[in-house]
């Protein structure tokens, strides 16, 4: 049986030379403060260790550095830098993750030893590295111009707190599927969905929040964006035959936009929504079936109201495509 590499010799090539320092070592070659340097650790991501584990490479030193100088040129506070760390840890550690399994998986087809992830991941590291830098800006320039518009839009508007679109696609019978299926025939399914579904949402001008394995968060920032988005998920996952149907459900109004998640009310509604759709169906609020109903090529039908423990009484509307010849039922979805 092939060897596997030593993890060490992996963290040597990842990080660009041998964990030599301690902590203490690391924090005074860096010049940073000690406590801020622990706190920026954790928040990252990483465990505390004892003093005497040399698990600092160089670059780790320089990395220091850097977060010491955003402090002594006052772009950010101390709070600012810890909250950054996390926001990039918990951001990183997901993306590494999955580009690892990515990687294994391939290696795992093909049959191979570990040692030939090693190499790819030499061969890689240099395209990718350039690739991450140039997606994280253009996503931060998207992200910038999302945030100014909305406040040139209204300037009582509280940053990080307005109007948003909120959309919820859930797999009917994930549950089922779960207990049918074997682990890597429950995960093809898995990632088909959430592949499909990243798509559709991307391609309709809307923005993926989170995935959660037999759901997809997305937001959009129109009205009619978020109704073609809502419509393609109902219609176009279940042409996948190993996905079951998709429900959907979308609500308009105030979100709290926070660590690249969205809270509030209009969430809560969106899946609550999504609970109450039958299969291949989209429910909406009433808040986005005003903003829906002149629209020309689509159906905004009342039906039944129902109530959502925590939320009252939610006044759901079926919404179809008008040159869709399937009955919408109007004594309620689900």
């Amino acid at each position: 049986m092939p060897s596997r590499p030593d993890p060490k010799a992996i963290e040597s090539v990842l990080l660009g030379g041998e964990a030599v320092y301690t902590r203490e070592q690391a924090v005074e070659l860096a010049g940073a403060d000690p406590e801020l340097a622990g706190r920026v650790w954790r928040a990252l991501g990483f465990p505390t260790l004892d003093d005497d584990s040399a698990i600092f490479a160089e670059s780790d030193v320089e990395a220091l550095r850097i977060t010491h100088s955003l402090l002594e040129e006052g772009l950010l506070d101390e709070e600012g830098v810890v909250r950054f760390a996390r926001a990039m840890g918990q951001t990183m550690a997901r993306l590494a993750d999955w580009q690892t399994s990515i990687l294994s998986t391939l290696v795992f087809q093909n049959e191979e030893s570990p040692s030939p992830l090693m190499n790819q991941v030499k061969e890689l590291l240099p395209d990718v590295e350039r690739l991450l830098l140039h997606i994280w800006r253009r996503q931060l320039a998207a992200s910038t111009a999302r945030t100014l518009a909305v406040m040139s839009n209204n300037n009582d508007i509280v940053p990080n707190y307005y109007p948003l679109i909120v959309g919820f696609a859930d797999l009917v019978s994930f549950t089922t599927l779960s207990r049918e299926l074997d682990e890597m025939e429950l995960a093809g399914v898995v990632e088909g969905f959430e592949a499909t579904a990243a798509d559709i949402v991307a391609s309709g001008g809307g923005r993926v929040v989170k995935t959660l394995g037999d759901e997809v968060l997305y937001v959009a920032d129109s009205p009619l964006q978020a109704a073609d988005i809502a419509l393609r998920l109902a219609s176009g996952v279940k042409t996948h035959v190993e996905v079951p149907d998709v429900r959907v459900g979308v609500a308009y109004g105030p979100v709290l936009t926070l660590h690249g998640d969205v809270f509030g009310t209009t969430v809560n509604r969106s899946s609550r929504l999504t609970s109450f759709a039958r299969p291949g169906t989209v429910l909406i609020d009433e808040a986005l079936a005003e903003s829906l109903a002149d629209e020309e090529g689509l159906q905004v039908v009342r039906v039944r109201a129902r109530h959502a423990h925590g939320l009252g009484l939610i006044q759901p509307y079926a919404l179809r495509r008008d040159f869709d010849q399937q009955r919408v039922p109007t004594d309620g979805e689900g």
